[in-house]
């Protein structure tokens, strides 16, 4: 047989998406997830331009409020007559803009910190992973909470908190690809030739390490999406009028019997998204596994 008749060799990267697709949950949860993309969007887009849909997600109407759901109001209303859908669509921009704003923060200091430390050893290593450990003794959602508290509670505070008190997971799971890696015949063959470190670590070592690192960060944008709700329940998180689907159930959970709508929808939206971006995390994680 001819060269020419020969087939094309699969590259790693076809290879991992042909073995994630082959998930069926892992192509549903990606369909959820630019379903909430593209709502989130398309109303975020729509604000900016001063419409809204399908209504003022801050009008107030006291005459309907606590209205259950209905053909008018698809989710009802809440406790002073505003529309839920609305105000839901509007969370959803802002849980998705502080879940990628805030694992792009997280996965650059960590990525950084790892890729030192795993890379260069000794006791630039020492010093970096004892600084990660004695990070990692306090629980994360606490100094969060701790620093938007001190801060104040605004989105930037909170996309920029979250971003900074997440990256020691990624920092040592980036420490221990460099360890392994580092030790690879092309990575010394790239020494012997002259290559600097920066070379090393950007060109051979990082795109090898590139799937495991995508991992964590699908894995953690729920997380970001998970505090950031949690913060704004407790008061800390963004402030209203604005709506945040953690907001939206702390005004609903003094009418926890007489409006249900109101922990409900915005509490399956939670559910949905995080276990949307968990599981097709855990697909790609998967297939990165079979790959190697």
């Amino acid at each position: 047989m001819s060269s020419a008749q020969l087939p094309s060799a699969e590259t790693p990267s076809e290879r991992l998406l042909r073995r994630f697709r082959a998930n069926a949950l892992a192509k549903a949860s990606i369909v959820i997830i630019i379903l909430f993309a593209l709502l989130a969007g398309g109303t975020a887009l729509l604000s900016a331009f001063d419409h809204h849909w399908p209504c003022d997600p801050n009008l107030t109407n006291l005459e309907q409020k606590l209205l259950p759901p209905s053909p008018q109001h698809w989710l009802g209303t809440d406790n002073l007559g505003r529309d839920v859908l609305s105000r839901m669509l509007h969370g959803a921009s802002i849980s998705l803009t502080v879940g990628l704003i805030a694992v792009a923060v997280s996965l650059g200091i960590g990525m950084m910190v790892g890729a030192v430390a795993g890379y260069f050893g000794g006791i630039t290593d020492q010093i970096l992973m004892r600084s990660v450990d004695a990070l990692l003794c306090f629980p994360t959602f606490f100094l969060i909470l701790t620093a938007v508290a001190l801060l104040g509670p605004s989105l930037i505070n909170i996309v920029v908190v979250i971003g900074l008190v997440s990256w020691t997971g990624t920092a040592r799971l980036v420490r221990g690809e460099f360890l392994t890696l580092r030790e690879t015949e092309y990575v010394k063959g790239a020494r012997v030739l002259g290559q600097n470190s920066w070379n090393i670590i950007t060109r051979h070592i990082l795109p090898n390490a590139a799937a495991p690192i995508l991992v964590t960060a699908v894995l953690g944008i729920p997380d970001a999406i998970l505090s950031e709700a949690g913060l704004s329940f407790l008061g800390f998180g963004v402030q209203p009028p604005q709506a945040t689907w953690g907001n939206i159930i702390a005004d609903g959970k003094t009418y926890l019997l007489d409006a249900w709508w109101l922990i409900l929808f915005p509490g399956l939206a939670i559910l949905i998204a995080s276990l949307s971006f968990y599981l097709a995390g855990d697909a790609l994680r998967e297939a990165a596994e079979s790959r190697s």
